[in-house]
């Protein structure tokens, strides 16, 4: 019987603790593999880090979970950004660490500035750290091109270099060297990849993320210049645009091997309320919401099926040519989420969180957090979809 439904495992606090395996995650995928290894669900690894290419860390998956991984079943914060093409043949400045340069090459980004090149090329901008300062002035950079857009895949190294170098590209509207009578607003266009405030890795408590670098940057540029900083894109769970490439790469996963059932639900498995919950149900809600726009959409096409009887609505829903069905989000205790409880006596019990970590401009909605389950690990999540789905 081939599968109707698939996965979308979060990786850091759900897989792995840093560099350390959790051993359930194993266990998970010995029960999802066959006989020779193979999986027998599709399965994506969404994950928002974004620090390394798609290959090295389908390499450390298959390392750590003993299958095969391959780069096309992993979904890092910034893979969404090959859909945005009208952004690749602008000159855009990138942020983050890793192989930045390489990763938006990738992506499909044709013009690429580095925040160390700049920094190169401008001198003068980075005065912080008084021991990188130059002990000459240098000479006036002539020929460095106009940035067009900022993209940030991640947090950087050394935060405070980042974020004075983004601010002067912004206030002088892509011109460092230049220095402009009027702050520009709107400024450059600025996609963000990954908002986790928080993520977990070895140590006992949760450490910054990306969304916290964010939080830095925003803050002082509405400090300096009195305005907001606008997103042009928010990439990464919990957006909804990440939700729909690992929908897409499920569907590829199925047709690929041959599955003729269509996958009508997914499962996300993850251990962060404020990303993998939010935006699970998130995408559960826009699944809903496209469902009922079909019905009426067919609804007012066909006058026949605007007066249909009931028993004849299975029909419409088919011609309706609805995919999938649901996103149910289930919270496992091994991460950023009660790291250190038992699992809940009632799975179904609320963990709305009291203080809102997710991103300013998602707003705080108490039923998105609430998970629609919540166990102790990973195994024990793949056998809760098995049992929904009478799946062996």
């Amino acid at each position: 019987q081939p599968p109707a439904f698939g996965f979308l495992f979060d990786i850091d606090g759900v897989l792995v603790r840093g560099s350390q395996v959790i051993p359930a995650a194993r266990d998970a995928f010995r029960a999802l593999s066959d006989g020779d290894g193979q999986l027998r669900v599709p399965v994506v690894f969404l994950t928002n880090a974004g620090n390394c290419l798609r290959k090295a860390k389908a390499e450390e998956l298959s390392h750590a979970l003993g299958l095969q991984v391959s780069p096309e079943q992993v979904i890092l914060s910034h893979s969404p950004l090959r859909l945005f093409s009208e952004f690749h043949h602008k000159c855009v400045l990138v942020a983050g660490q890793g192989p930045v340069e390489e990763n938006a090459r990738n992506l499909g980004f044709k013009h690429v500035v580095t925040i160390e090149a700049l920094r190169k090329a401008f001198p003068l901008l980075d005065m912080v750290d008084q021991s990188r300062r130059p002990k000459e002035l240098p000479p006036p950079t002539t020929d460095f091109p106009t940035i067009e857009g900022v993209i940030l895949f991640g947090e950087p190294v050394r935060w405070e270099t980042s974020l004075q170098l983004i601010m002067d590209v912004l206030l002088s509207n892509g011109n460092p060297g230049a220095e402009l009578e009027d702050i520009p607003y709107p400024h450059l266009p600025v996609l963000a990849c990954n908002m986790d405030l928080l993520w977990m890795a070895e140590a006992k408590m949760p450490r910054f993320g990306h969304g916290t670098f964010l939080l830095c940057l925003e803050n002082i540029y509405k400090k300096v210049t009195g305005r907001e900083l606008k997103y042009e894109a928010l990439i990464g769970k919990p957006s909804t645009v990440t939700y729909r490439y690992a929908e897409y790469l499920i569907k590829q996963q199925a047709e690929k091997q041959g599955w003729k059932a269509p996958i009508r639900r997914l499962y996300a498995i993850g251990d962060n309320p404020m990303s993998d919950i939010y935006g699970a149900n998130l995408y559960n809600s826009y699944l809903k919401s496209a469902q009922q726009s079909q019905v009426e959409a067919a609804v007012k096409r066909s006058p026949v099926a605007a007066s249909a009887q009931t028993e004849d609505q299975p029909e419409q829903r088919e011609d309706c040519n609805i995919s999938m069905e649901s996103c149910e989000s289930i919270l496992v205790c091994t991460g950023v989420y009660r790291h250190n409880a038992e699992a809940p006596g009632n799975p179904e019990e609320c963990v709305t969180e009291t203080v809102f970590h997710g991103h300013r401009d998602f707003c705080f909605d108490p039923s998105l957090v609430e998970a629609s389950y919540v166990v102790q690990d990973v195994h024990d999540a793949v056998q809760l979809a098995f049992k929904k789905e009478n799946w062996s």
